[in-house]
């Protein structure tokens, strides 16, 4: 059997400049935060990022990586709109196409099964029509109804973070929700995925019996161990959102200070 365990570093010298990248989790919430760590330290730039976001999309639109964002929202949950997302959309700093959540849900749900797009009624009569572009199509039957024809959100490659894994690429989230990580993980050619720990397959469900929220090897191409992988955000069970270190990250998008003091704890955090 082959062992897809890899470093954090070793997935982002997979990633190219330029391409589109799907980031899991939701706001605050169980992102990949190591992975993104990495990320930033690279050359890697010019990027198309779809995510439900949070501070992945904040850092890395801060640090001038993002070209183009496709999103539902860009929250800190405790804190209603992410600043640094905030600053750099205000300056025009990438094209940005927001959607309606339902909307980058059908896109990535096409994606995943392999379609050209999915029909839905979310965005019927909304501006979001006008900035995404997206088409309309008329039912093929009695009703005709027009519906919005969302195209499949293709990802070069995904980033999710994980509460465990095997070292052939299972995983398993034991959170009360798994967002949208599998089908992040179903719509990208490359899924890189990080855990909070590494445990035997015979083992990988002792904790939960939710089996609808886990992600399978077939759509994993590597596996990162990392304890503590998606902090400051939060990764339940194993540990809650740092708000101290949220609240000094979002101080620094108009404090240079309180920035300087977040650039420290945030990179020893992931020493």
């Amino acid at each position: 059997m082959i062992d897809k365990r890899i470093s954090a570093e070793r997935a982002i010298s997979e990633l190219r400049s330029g391409m589109t990248i799907g980031i899991g989790g939701w706001g605050s919430r169980r992102k990949p935060m190591a992975l993104i760590r990495a990320l930033l330290r690279s050359d890697v730039s010019d990027l198309t990022v779809v995510s439900y976001g949070g501070p992945d999309v904040g850092l890395l639109a801060r640090a001038g990586k993002i070209k183009r964002l496709l999103y539902g929202f860009v929250s800190l949950d405790s804190i209603a709109l992410e600043p640094h997302f905030r600053a750099a959309r205000q300056k025009a700093a990438f094209e940005a196409i927001e959607l309606d959540e339902g909307m980058l849900w059908w896109g990535l749900y096409a994606a995943a099964l392999n379609l050209p797009f999915l029909p839905t009624r979310a965005g019927l009569g909304s501006d979001v029509m006008k900035s995404s572009g997206f088409k309309t199509v008329q039912s093929p039957y009695a009703d005709e109804q027009q519906l919005v024809a969302v195209p499949a959100i293709k990802l070069d490659a995904a980033l999710i973070h994980v509460s465990r894994a095997d070292t052939l690429g299972n995983g398993v989230i034991l959170g009360p929700d798994p967002y949208f990580d599998k089908l992040f993980a179903q719509a990208a050619s490359r899924c890189y995925m990080s855990c909070e720990r590494v445990v035997e397959t015979a083992s990988l469900f002792d904790e939960t019996d939710h089996k609808s929220a886990s992600i399978a090897r077939l759509h994993t191409h590597a596996v990162i161990e990392s304890p503590g992988g998606a902090a400051f955000t939060e990764c339940l069970p194993d540990y809650e959102r740092d708000e101290g270190l949220q609240k000094l990250y979002a101080a620094g998008a108009k404090d240079e200070q309180a920035w300087a003091r977040f650039e420290a704890a945030f990179g020893e955090a992931g020493s």
